[in-house]
């Protein structure tokens, strides 16, 4: 069935019974009856051509099409708020905003130096930052919530929002270490980070897959010490001597200077990429376009192409 139109009412009373975990808690909390709730949830389960729910004892529990569901509902709900409080407020003539989602796999020198231009050239924009997994960020581009998503990555195959993905830059990475570790380890690199304490990003990064391929092929072998999420975090632990870490060439100086690390290497042979996710095929917001020129021009000395590459679902 085509799914053209949807009723809010539908998405809003799905999403009380999901919350609620049933239909009886969920009529309470609208004030309505429960076969009015039941009819609601059966009318949109047949418009999306899917079970929303399974009983689990006395509970209903989503389905996998219904976190689907709820997770948009979510986001469509959070733009109705927002636009009352606009409305409300006066506050969108006089202060749009321009959000992003940041995947936590960006080095957060990278973030700022791709949105720093964003505030420098559309001053008009309140810049909102929000940290995710690229995934569920991108997700939200759909309902609108957010203008923005970087990432280190392309989308995946199985991510079904048209969005296109827009190669803002590259560039190879630097490994870093306090002065005694990088003294030691300068002389011979990097063979000589063989069996020597490195800090790695968790599998969620595009660059420890890379990472890992580049040692397998020139037969190194490190001796993984610790794994994060958050790279602003592995640095810290990096300066405290506990081990290697790598992070992108083109914020190199930055790292040296604000913690105090030395150089023990660069490779050109691992890339670190950063895509700007958004539902434009060609840039036209200005803050949009602003980061996309900065990082072509300034930050990364790139090839991209200025044609998006998309797989639009």
């Amino acid at each position: 069935m085509a799914l053209d139109w949807l009723n809010f009412h539908h998405l809003l009373y799905f999403r009380a019974v999901a919350r609620e975990g049933g239909v009886v808690r969920a009529a309470k909390r609208l004030s309505v009856s429960p076969p009015t709730v039941s009819a609601q949830l059966k009318q949109l389960e047949g418009q999306l051509g899917g079970q929303l729910f399974v009983r689990t004892g006395r509970s209903l529990v989503l389905t996998d099409l219904g976190h689907v569901v709820l997770r948009y509902a979510d986001g469509v709900f959070e733009i109705g708020e927002s636009l009352k409080t606009a409305v409300r407020t006066g506050e969108g003539a006089h202060s749009p905003r321009f959000t992003v989602g940041l995947s936590m796999s960006v080095p957060k020198m990278i973030a700022h130096r791709l949105l720093e231009p964003a505030l420098e050239s559309a001053p008009q924009f309140e810049l909102v930052c929000i940290e995710g997994a690229p995934e569920e960020l991108i997700a939200k581009l759909a309902t609108h919530a957010i203008d923005l998503v970087l990432t280190d990555a392309p989308r995946g195959a199985d991510v079904a929002v048209r969005a296109f993905d827009h190669l803002l830059g590259e560039c190879g990475v630097t490994f870093f270490s306090t002065k005694d570790l990088a003294d030691r380890l300068r002389p011979g690199f990097p063979r000589s980070l063989d069996g020597a304490p490195m800090l790695f990003p968790t599998p969620i990064a595009a660059l420890r897959t890379a990472l890992e391929h580049w040692f397998q092929d020139l037969g190194i072998r490190p001796r993984s010490v610790a794994a994060f999420d958050d790279s602003a975090l592995m640095k810290v632990f990096g300066a405290t001597g506990l081990g290697v870490f790598s992070a992108p060439t083109a914020i190199e100086q930055e790292i040296v200077d604000q913690y105090g690390l030395e150089v023990v290497g660069r490779t050109d042979e691992v890339r670190e990429r950063y895509y700007g996710v958004s539902v434009e095929r060609r840039l036209q917001h200005p803050a949009i376009v602003a980061i996309s020129e900065n990082a072509r021009g300034r930050l990364f000395k790139s090839d991209a192409e200025p044609e998006a590459r998309s797989e639009a679902s």
